[in-house]
């Protein structure tokens, strides 16, 4: 043969490879979101994440897709690492479906049914419905199942150009003797891992192994190692797709290499054992497409059965190789916004959310910091834990600022764009909040350097307060994250009621200065505290109010005309909410305090 008679199989393992990746992206596209959906639904039992990956696997012809999912969802932190380790063995048996399927080329027989299951026969007829389907398709679904189609009968018709170009070799000598080779099993599993990890899919690999059998060439010997090889080669776009994640997915990739090593390991040094003892005669035989699709399945069945017992185990060794450290804690919540759940909107909007919850707990750690630092000892090590929370707040801000664009940029439903525009809105809201806690540790840094205190009168009314000031930021939390209406009704007159107590402190301090009880210096810093308290009350009500417009948005609702109507007291429940507020604040400084409000309200 010349080289111009391999022309032809270049063109068919062009064919398959294509077909492959044509069929695959096909039924993703068919699938939508509901992979991830049912990934992330059925995992909580470990055999039926194994049973999902399988068919999750089987039916998108891609181990690495599943595989990589599975990667970005814990990634992502919707999959613990022990969820998703069963799933990734599944997806390793359920690669191995392309394999079975191959093997109908080596149905024989003279009737009618026998060969229409035959590649060389159905695949064309599949080829010309895929192509007329896509040539009448409007429809983008339509064009999709068109897509499987073609894929499907390419796939096929790429093996049988393969077949039939390798079928003069079986009479070479040359080509038996490259072969021979094969039959060391170190050579064997090197190339096998090569030719996988350059094609980047072990069911393609397989399936030309499949093709080289139908020479007649190929024995158990040859073929063994070069499975196993195949079998470890598919971990490189997993790999490569670990790039950039967390640690949790980084060990998930690890046992996923380990899964496939170890079960190559177990089965070379378990087959080979064996076989010194018992001179197995399939040794020397030669394999066709069905011997080597039970092998494929059989080691990785096996393997899967071994290890499934021991994945509390694995996960365990994991975390002993990749460590976690601070950074990486501290960040963790940006991992949430992975770009895999773009696809799909309502899940990417629900990572912002997540995100937005880690936000809340830095900022709720950061007010009582700063209430701490103000009124009990000042202390260095607290501060830098702040700064680190305002730091994190500041890269949650601009993530996910950057990320909703990307999610805006999609195809969303009414109600999803809704959630979008409330997300952006409130992610600046978050930080300058943020930003207020840092200007509340600055002023109770100025009071150590200049070893000030505030009064002990002073010390009272601002920890009144944090404590109002605290509850409007909590109610904000639970309704941004709830969006109850209940919750929501809150914080406008508890705003309010902070409003109306930080003028009776401001009043109270001024008297104080009068009355020359507290010094100047004390002063500048109790009405810069009282300012950026204030402050984080109005950002509050922002959040509060953009969630109500959410709701409202088909009703033309106006910002302005809305706390208009809350400030002349039009809206059910609100005075209610309020005289409760103000009972537990305002009252409780006392008498003389409570004839200053009135003078205030006045």
């Amino acid at each position: 043969m010349t080289i111009l008679d391999f022309l032809p199989l270049f063109a068919g393992i062009g064919l398959f490879l294509y077909g492959m990746n044509l069929l695959a992206k096909a039924i993703e596209n068919l699938a939508g979101a509901k992979l991830e959906q049912l990934l992330e639904k059925l995992t909580s039992n470990k055999w039926k994440g194994l049973a999902l990956g399988t068919g999750v696997t089987a039916i998108i012809q891609s181990s690495a897709a599943t595989t990589v999912t599975v990667v970005g969802f814990v990634n992502a932190g919707m999959m613990k690492l022990a969820q998703a380790l069963p799933v990734i063995f599944g997806a390793n048996i359920g690669s191995t479906a392309t394999a079975q399927i191959l093997r109908l080329g080596d149905l024989e027989g003279a009737g009618i049914l026998l060969k229409l299951l035959k590649p060389s026969s159905f695949a064309p007829i599949i080829i010309a419905i895929g192509a007329g389907i896509m040539l009448m398709a409007k429809k983008k679904k339509t064009k999709n199942i068109a897509n499987l189609l073609l894929g499907f009968g390419i796939l096929f018709w790429g093996m049988t150009t393969m077949e039939s170009t390798l079928s003069p070799l079986k009479d070479s000598p040359a080509f038996q003797e490259m072969f021979l080779t094969f039959t060391n099993p170190v050579i064997g599993i090197l190339v096998g891992l090569a030719v996988t990890a350059i094609i980047q899919s072990s069911s393609a690999s397989v399936g030309i192994l499949q093709a080289l059998s139908s020479t007649g060439q190929v024995t158990f010997s040859m073929a063994f190692p070069l499975i196993l090889g195949q079998n470890i080669g598919k971990c490189l776009t997993v790999i490569l797709a670990s790039f950039g994640t967390n640690r949790n997915s980084k060990r998930a990739v690890v046992v996923h290499v380990f899964f496939n090593v170890f079960g190559a390991v177990l089965c070379l040094c378990g087959m080979y054992g064996l076989n010194a003892l018992f001179h197995f005669s399939f040794f020397s035989e030669v394999v066709n497409r069905g011997d080597i699709a039970n092998v494929h399945t059989l080691f990785n069945l096996i393997t899967a059965l071994v290890l499934m017992p021991a994945v509390n185990a694995l996960v365990t060794l994991s975390g002993k190789l990749i460590k976690d450290d601070d950074s990486a804690k501290t960040n963790q919540a940006l991992d949430y916004l992975d770009d895999l759940f773009l696809k799909n909107p309502s899940l990417a909007l629900e990572q912002c959310r997540k995100v937005f919850e880690a936000m809340g707990h830095a900022l709720r750690e950061n007010l009582d910091t700063a209430e701490d630092l103000l009124l009990n000892k000042y202390d260095p090590k607290k501060v830098s834990q702040l700064e680190e929370n305002e730091h994190f707040l500041d890269k949650c801000e601009a993530s996910l600022s950057e990320y909703l664009v990307k999610v805006t940029r999609k195809s969303m439903t009414e109600e999803e764009s809704h959630s979008a525009t409330e997300i952006f809105q409130c992610v600046s809201d978050y930080e300058r909040i943020g930003d207020y806690c840092v200007n509340l540790s600055e002023t109770a840094e100025y009071m150590y350097d200049n070893n000030d205190r505030f009064t002990p009168e002073g010390q009272k009314e601002i920890r009144l307060l944090f404590s109002a000031v605290r509850q409007i930021l909590d109610t904000t939390l639970v309704a941004f994250d709830t969006e109850t209406p209940e919750t929501i009704a809150a914080v406008e007159p508890l705003e309010e009621v902070i409003d109306v107590l930080t003028d009776v402190l401001r009043k109270n301090h001024i008297d104080r200065l009068q009355n020359e009880t507290c010094t100047v210096n004390n002063g500048i810093s109790f009405i810069e505290l009282l300012n950026n308290m204030e402050r984080i009350s109005d950002h509050c009500s922002n959040i509060a109010v953009y969630i109500i417009q959410k709701h409202k948005i088909n009703e033309n609702f106006n910002r302005h005309t809305y706390l208009d109507a809350v400030h002349e007291g039009h809206l059910t429940g609100y005075q209610n909410l309020y005289e409760q507020f103000y009972k537990k604040y305002v009252d409780a400084l006392g008498t003389q305090e409570a004839d200053i409000t009135a003078e205030v309200k006045a």
